[in-house]
């Protein structure tokens, strides 16, 4: 049943698995992840501020402008493209432009879309956010072991990377209900 709504949900994040994985790219993964993470932090800046006037446009005209979300979803799927790169789980640079193997989803339900419910998504989110908390700490944990074995074998075990690919799916999922506002359902504690 979890699965059946996970799989239906307005926010979908998936990552192609590939067989074998560039060592020296994984080796080096730390100091390649410092210029993207400079643009990252100056790009989180706008978001604040777009999530800001899309709770206050909701909550005033109960509408969310297209253009603020399709900026929202380009700038969240160049956040999970960084994110699947310093994961471990792409080899690939972040592009800003090309999905890659990193595929990420959301619909933008405007008319079913409640004009209070911004203001409390963080407080129901609480629970997520407790999880997550757990789970991302081990997901580290997993990622941190799996730099180990890449660099050994050339290859992500087939269960970490299913089990750090579904944390942070389920994050994106808290993230889209949360700061992109771009569904009003609870989304679904799950990591499928």
């Amino acid at each position: 049943m979890a699965t059946a709504l996970a799989n239906d949900y307005p926010a979908q994040f998936d990552v192609d698995y590939t067989e074998r994985r560039d060592r020296v790219s994984v080796l080096f993964r730390i100091f390649l992840l410092i210029p993207i993470s400079i643009i990252v932090s100056l790009i989180a800046a706008s978001q604040r501020f777009i999530a800001l006037g899309t709770v206050l446009m909701l909550l005033f005209r109960k509408r969310y402008p297209q253009p603020w979300f399709t900026w929202m979803l380009y700038l969240n799927q160049f956040n999970n493209r960084v994110s699947a790169y310093s994961l471990l789980l792409v080899d690939e640079y972040p592009s800003t432009t090309d999905r890659q193997r990193v595929t990420t989803e959301a619909q933008l339900d405007e008319a079913s879309l409640s004009r209070w419910m911004p203001l409390v998504k963080w407080i129901l989110a609480i629970p997520h956010y407790i999880v997550l908390a757990i789970l991302g700490l081990v997901a580290m944990l997993a990622v941190f072991v799996a730099w180990f074995i890449i660099l050994i074998t050339g290859r992500f075990p087939w269960g970490m990377f299913g089990f750090v690919t579904g944390v942070v799916r389920w994050s994106w999922r808290v993230n889209a209900y949360v700061f992109l506002l771009s569904t009003d359902r609870y989304p679904p504690f799950s990591l499928h």
